[in-house]
């Protein structure tokens, strides 16, 4: 038994090195030249004017929230769809009622004006 937790142990420290000695190393190592003009925004070959801190409308991030469930929704009915000829009927009822949640959340999200791309 002691020997699993040592196992899980190790893993543990070895995802823990890897995860934070890259970033180290190219911090110590990287090349340290300080410069005003390296320290400007620079973008396409144009430097910017105005204001950076803009505010966008939470309702871009509420269509990509709606886009992302949505698609992820769709990678879980593909393989239903594959095996659809050799499912019992319970699997098939529950991939029904999985498809009217969808339908539902749809409605819901299209009446809320979700949807509306402004």
């Amino acid at each position: 038994m002691l020997e699993q937790f040592t196992f899980v142990g190790l893993l543990f420290l070895v995802a823990l090195l890897l995860g934070t000695l890259p970033p180290a190393l190219a911090w110590l190592l990287r090349p340290k030249k300080p410069h005003p003009r390296k320290s400007e925004p620079y973008e396409c070959g144009i430097y910017p004017h105005g204001e950076a801190w803009v505010q966008y409308k939470a309702q871009y991030y509420i269509f990509a929230l709606a886009f992302m469930v949505f698609d992820v929704e769709a990678v879980f009915l593909f393989p239903w769809a594959l095996i659809y000829n050799w499912l019992p009927l319970y699997a098939v009822i529950e991939g029904v009622l999985f498809l009217l949640l969808l339908l539902g959340a749809l409605l819901y999200a299209w009446r809320k004006g979700a949807l509306e791309w402004v």
